[in-house]
């Protein structure tokens, strides 16, 4: 969403954004890992040219630079960590325009949607969820397993977002408040009106969700009873879009954002051997592993690709409308029948 408002003088924009992300609550290592890449791209950049007057095609220039020395994973968080900077100083008014979002479009084109990953049978991811004792560590590895959201769709939940039908939960909080759950229980919607800078639920998002449609995912028992948990210890938000997913360390009550979900997994995949620096998508286990982990079991068990493809949100309108539709007696009987189980 660009701004209207007349491009503001910033002698530092990199600063300039870091300081706006202290100012949102992220924590010092994610202002780090932001300051690391965007001083890079700076100095990457031409005598004479800065940011703020970078076309598309430095953009471009900087992440063919990338290649041969990251790992495709590595050039697709430098992209964007440089595409989500250039969005928020051109929502805040400092810059005119996103230079990088043509650079995205052609990224998604490009990239190796599926390509060759680990394969982690579901006993032995089953074990590497049980090592998981913190109750919101868990939540996020268990919902992105059991839905196969990205991890921006995760991490822009809020409690209406939520229907679980317990009557503890129920009294406690505002559960399932979107009319699409009214008679869905037991389930997740995923909006797809998230967009970086965008003011929803009364917060401004700082990540993006990529469905062109909403979609609305049944929860199982087990997903509902690891949610249930981390709510009991769920710190208060001073948000007012209530995020289900905040933060128990830095950023007290805040929203997790992204880069705080992947260093959370990270973390645990490290300690399973499944996560090396340098690694690639081939090697590492990260949140979008995850998604590719949810896809491929729960295809393999149902047979139906349309119904994996709506919970997933990538299917075109007719399909999804198909499975809208058809809510009640394919999707949630398809998923309840077929959904692996992970928490002992």
């Amino acid at each position: 969403m660009s701004s209207a408002r007349a491009p503001e003088e910033v002698d530092d924009p990199v600063g300039y954004f870091i300081e706006d992300l202290t100012y949102h609550g992220k924590t010092e290592r994610t202002r780090e890992s932001y300051e690391r890449v965007l001083r890079r791209f700076e100095a990457f950049l031409d005598a004479g040219t800065t940011p703020a007057s970078a076309t598309h095609r430095d953009c471009m220039a900087f992440v063919h630079s990338l290649r041969g020395d990251a790992a495709d994973s590595t050039i697709a968080t430098y992209a964007a960590y440089l595409h989500r900077f250039y969005g928020y100083m051109t929502e805040v008014g400092v810059f005119e325009g996103n230079p990088m979002t043509l650079v995205m479009e052609e990224m998604d084109e490009t990239v190796d949607k599926d390509p060759a990953r680990r394969d982690i049978s579901i006993p032995a991811m089953r074990e590497f969820v049980a090592r998981i004792r913190h109750p919101l560590h868990r939540a996020l590895v268990v919902t992105l397993l059991k839905t196969g959201m990205r991890v921006g769709e995760c991490c822009n939940l809020d409690l209406r977002d939520l229907a679980v039908d317990d009557h503890e939960l129920r009294d406690a909080y505002a559960l399932g408040t979107r009319p699409v759950l009214e008679d869905r229980p037991n389930s997740l919607y995923v909006t797809p009106d998230a967009a970086v800078g965008d003011d929803l639920n009364g917060e401004i998002r700082t990540a993006a969700n990529k469905r062109k449609r909403g979609t609305v995912i049944p929860i199982d028992d087990e997903l509902a009873r690891t949610l249930k948990r981390w709510l009991a210890v769920r710190p208060d938000s001073p948000s007012p879009a209530e995020p289900l997913f905040v933060g128990t360390a830095e950023g007290w009550g805040e929203r997790l954002d992204p880069e705080a979900v992947r260093h959370v997994v990270e973390r645990y995949a490290r300690e399973a051997g499944w996560y090396r620096t340098g690694g690639g998508a081939a090697e590492n286990v990260t949140p979008h592993y995850f998604r590719h982990f949810f896809t491929t079991h729960l295809r393999d068990r149902t047979g139906d690709r349309g119904v994996v493809k709506y919970l997933r949100g990538d299917v075109a309108d007719d399909v999804i409308d198909t499975y809208t539709h058809n809510w009640g007696d394919q999707v949630r009987e398809t998923y309840e029948a077929h959904i692996y189980r992970l928490v002992a």
